[in-house]
């Protein structure tokens, strides 16, 4: 019987089980996590979490999970990988496999100790909790979870400043080409915004700055940017570069794949290997690489896909925007608070914004997929 292990206990990682039991497959499937927690969704910890709407909750229930089949070992931690014998390193013990999906995910940044990151459910409680007794907050890096970290702490009162390296606020897969309406968003709601500033240390008086001035803060979050969780597979003779490298189909090595944060598959459009931290590119992954394990069917092409909300600012985003590339309004007025965007570039629509238009920025995107034969 073919036994499926999946490292990595995250979202793409429970999708791709549940993916697979979903294509028909009827062999072993064991799961293994490092965190002792049941699968649970990230993109929340900096939204409703961080801001007390929600608590953090597994994704399935007890009862959902048992349902599935799939052997479950939380709270274990991958150490190394043997391709020749086909196991799995955790600790002194060694799990065999015929089929390895890596979903190891990624770790935060944290390049000043004395401050905080955000990316398990403990981050997002300590930090909340920190929020609720703080006066003044400065937050390192202005892309979008520096961005949520700061209306989440706007919300709860703070004085915030967030703190750029580079010349705005960058929105993933938008990049900067909105940078100065997002940073108008920001200000208007309190956010002092420090662009092209070089942070040269972090202690308990705030964030020291190369220009000699000081951020007076009581929190410090590093808000820089994750690295793939790939440590473990160091020597075992998979390419690693940026993440696990794969080609177009998730493929790393024959019998392994690798989907999520972890991943960087091969782009078709030119060659090169990319990782997307999205929560839509993972789950589109995992269900991509259990239809090629359970069926051998091959992936159509995943665009990225992304969201967020910023005091109450709904931002939507498919594809990629490239910064050559012109945009059109097709919906709304860009001169007010309410459009989406097509981003045309060599004669094709290559990428959508929406802003505060989800239904009609869904309509465009699902015409787009439809179009371009892409996966939904």
């Amino acid at each position: 019987m073919t036994h499926v292990l999946i490292v990595g206990a995250s979202l793409a990682g429970l999708t791709t089980a549940e993916s697979l039991r979903a294509q028909g497959f009827d062999g072993r499937i064991t799961l293994l996590g490092a965190e002792r927690h049941s699968p649970y969704s990230r993109p929340v910890l900096s939204k409703q979490v961080l801001s007390g709407e929600w608590e953090a909750a597994p994704i399935r229930g007890r009862a959902e999970l048992t349902g599935l089949g799939v052997t479950f070992r939380f709270g274990r931690r991958a150490t190394g990988l043997d391709l020749r014998r086909r196991e799995v390193v955790v600790g002194h013990e060694r799990l065999a496999y015929d089929e390895l999906v890596i979903a190891t995910g990624a770790v935060a940044r944290h390049p000043f100790p004395a401050s905080q990151t955000l990316r398990t459910i403990e981050d997002a409680h300590r930090l909340r909790g920190r929020i609720a007794r703080a006066d003044r907050i400065a937050i390192i890096g202005a892309g979008v979870l520096g961005s949520e970290v700061a209306s989440a702490a706007r919300a709860a009162g703070c004085a915030v400043t967030l703190i750029a390296r580079g010349e705005g606020v960058s929105v993933g897969t938008l990049g900067l080409r909105l940078s100065a309406r997002v940073a108008g968003l920001l200000r208007e709601n309190g956010v002092e915004l420090r662009t092209r500033a070089r942070v040269v240390g972090v202690d308990a008086s705030g964030v020291h700055l190369a220009d000699g001035a000081t951020v007076d803060a009581s929190v410090v979050v590093s808000a820089v940017g994750c690295t793939p969780a790939v440590g473990w597979l160091r020597g075992s003779g998979l390419e690693i570069a940026d993440g696990v490298v794969c080609d177009a189909n998730g493929r790393a090595a024959d019998g392994i794949h690798a989907v999520g944060d972890v991943a960087a598959w091969t782009d078709p459009a030119d060659g090169r290997p990319r990782r997307v931290e999205h929560q839509q590119t993972a789950i589109l992954q995992a269900q991509a690489v259990a239809r090629a394990v359970a069926t051998g069917a091959a992936c159509p092409p995943i665009e990225p896909f992304f969201w967020t909300t910023l005091f109450g600012t709904r931002i939507l985003v498919h594809g990629t925007v490239h910064p050559d590339a012109e945009l059109q309004v097709i919906a709304g007025d860009d001169d007010g608070d309410r459009f989406v965007l097509a981003a045309r570039r060599e004669g094709r629509v290559e990428a959508l914004v929406g802003w505060n238009m989800a239904r009609e920025f869904r309509m465009a995107r699902a015409d787009l997929l439809r179009a371009e034969g892409s996966l939904v």
